[in-house]
This record gives structure tokens, C-alpha cells and sequence, in this order.
């Protein structure tokens, strides 16, 4: 499934004391908790609690390119969108952004999983449809 331009998340992010590290600068780890409270928000969003109740997500891979530093105060956007639902894996992309600015780049691999079972379940369309829409409405 293609990335939509519906399928973008926008997650208001204020950097507080906490985030910063030793060179006054938003800490490289923080970064990581901003695209997973980004990812959260987004899948919170737009799944009802009956569906997000069944699935547990957990990270395979996490790709981060830290581009400009962020600084105490600054008012942050994490813009973050999924790529596809594929069997039980999922792209997550995030830019946190500066006003236009871009912080930083990410892409995550997720593995879904039963949340009763906590084996690897495969995401279907009722939940895909709520990111992408229904495939057949666009034809």
C-alpha cells in the first residue's frame, strides 16, 4: 500500500529541561522517545480501542538521521506517516521539524503482535483501511 498524504500524523512536541543533554541540546535518545510518542498518538488516532487493544507493537529496526539540534523551549512538529502494512511488519516515517526546519529524519520497522498470544499477527484490512483508505474506493 502507498503512502497518502491523509496518512500524515502531527504531534506537538515541547522541549522541556529532561531533553536536554551535557552540550544543551535536545539528547540523540530523546529524539527516539519523541518518534515513539509520535507513532503512539498517531495509532491512538485513528484506531478505535477495540482494534488497538488487540495489537501490541514492537521495533525491529530504528534508522535516525540527526540533521540541526533542537535547544530547551523550542516548540517541535514530529510529522509522521506509515508507509505500508506488510503481513506483520510496518515503515513508519517521522520528520521533527522546527517550524519548517527538519531536525531529524527516522524510519521504523514495526512487528506487530497478538496482544493476547504475543505471537506475530498480521495487520488486515479493517485496520489498513484506516490509514490508506479502502483500495477499491480509489479505483
Amino acid at each position: 500500500m502507498e503512502t497518502q498524504s491523509s496518512n500524515y500524523h502531527l504531534h506537538p512536541i515541547k522541549v522541556v529541561e529532561a531533553d536536554i543533554d551535557d552540550l544543551n541540546h535536545v539528547n540523540n535518545i530523546v529524539y527516539l522517545r519523541y518518534v515513539q510518542e509520535a507513532a503512539g498518538s498517531h495509532w491512538h488516532t485513528l484506531v478505535p480501542e477495540k482494534l488497538s487493544a488487540q495489537v501490541i507493537w514492537v521495533v525491529r529496526r530504528h534508522e535516525i538521521d540527526y540533521l540541526k539540534p533542537a535547544f530547551l523551549g523550542d516548540e517541535l512538529t514530529v510529522k509522521t506517516w506509515v508507509d505500508n502494512f506488510t503481513g506483520v511488519t510496518s515503515d513508519r516515517h517521522c520528520e521533527i521539524l522546527r517550524g519548517n526546519e527538519v531536525l531529524a529524519r527516522s524510519r521504523t520497522l514495526w512487528v506487530s503482535l497478538d496482544a493476547s498470544t504475543k505471537r506475530p499477527k498480521r495487520i488486515g484490512e479493517e485496520i489498513a483501511s484506516l490509514f490508506f483508505g479502502n483500495k477499491d474506493e480509489e479505483m
